[in-house]
């Protein structure tokens, strides 16, 4: 998939609005910084005005003018309509079942939507040190369900995972109950280059649509694992003028605030 203008958008603005359009109005949305931040963001001031967007310092309802560098970024409690104790955050709000979606991304991911964030090779020796792990182990297994947003790459998108940080699907199947976990875990997956979902059954993520310009060798090119594509595979919805108009105002209000209007 080209990077240039020639189809009216990148790869990353499709990935952005293509996970922005799977929440809904009446979503309780537990959000990752980063990508998960700009598509929970466009969603808001697109298709889901009414979407109650929580961050893990404890804002609840925010509305950034601009995406966060951090969940400790003031603009996220300036515009909350309350914030409330990381430990309430967690305890009452999240173990408790009150969150519908969590909406996180990844470093390295496998077929199952395991994820990890902490390290790159042997623990006690790795090759790369990641941020770690924050609170997304708690947002994958006690939000009702799990979206997942990331760039495709043999590097992120990998046979077996270094480090599990945050649970997806373990080994597949039923694994999750087997182990009394009861949310349903990661149910969407939206990279630069498709949408996949698991897969009924085996819990494998499928790919379900491929993004205007991108093909199938393309998603398998730069995937670790076999690809399993599903028996109909859709061409995702181009972005609309809005969605577009949206992301472009919302990362360029982003950047004049934290580069100085330079």
């Amino acid at each position: 998939m080209t990077a240039t203008s020639d189809l009216g958008f990148t790869p990353d603005e499709m990935m952005t609005i293509a996970a922005a359009r799977a929440l809904s109005n009446d979503d309780v949305c537990f959000v990752g910084i980063g990508a998960p931040s700009a598509a929970c963001n466009v969603a808001r001031l697109t298709h889901a005005p009414d979407i109650t967007l929580i961050y893990e310092s404890g804002t609840i309802g925010t509305a950034p003018e601009v995406l966060p560098l951090s969940i400790g970024d003031g603009e996220l409690c300036d515009t909350a309509l309350t914030t409330v104790s990381v430990p309430e955050m967690f305890r009452y709000w999240l173990q408790g079942g009150r969150i519908k979606t969590g909406f996180l991304g990844a470093a390295q991911l496998d077929r199952f939507g395991n994820i990890n964030t902490t390290v790159i090779g042997d623990y006690a020796h790795p090759k790369v040190r990641l941020p770690g792990g924050g609170g997304a182990p708690e947002i994958a297994t006690s939000c009702g369900r799990i979206f997942i947003t990331m760039k495709q790459s043999k590097r992120g998108m990998v046979e077996t995972i270094d480090f599990y940080t945050s649970f997806g699907h373990g080994e597949g199947g039923d694994h999750r109950q087997r182990l009394g976990i009861t949310t349903a875990g990661p149910a969407l997956l939206v990279t630069d280059l498709a949408v996949w979902k698991p897969d009924p059954v085996t819990k494998e993520f499928t790919v379900v649509s491929i993004h205007p310009g991108a093909t199938r060798e393309e998603v398998q090119e730069t995937c670790g694992w076999t690809v399993r594509f599903a028996d109909t595979v859709e061409e995702t919805p181009r972005p609309s003028a809005l969605e577009l108009t949206t992301l472009r105002d919302l990362k360029e209000r982003t950047r004049i605030a934290h580069q100085g209007g330079k």
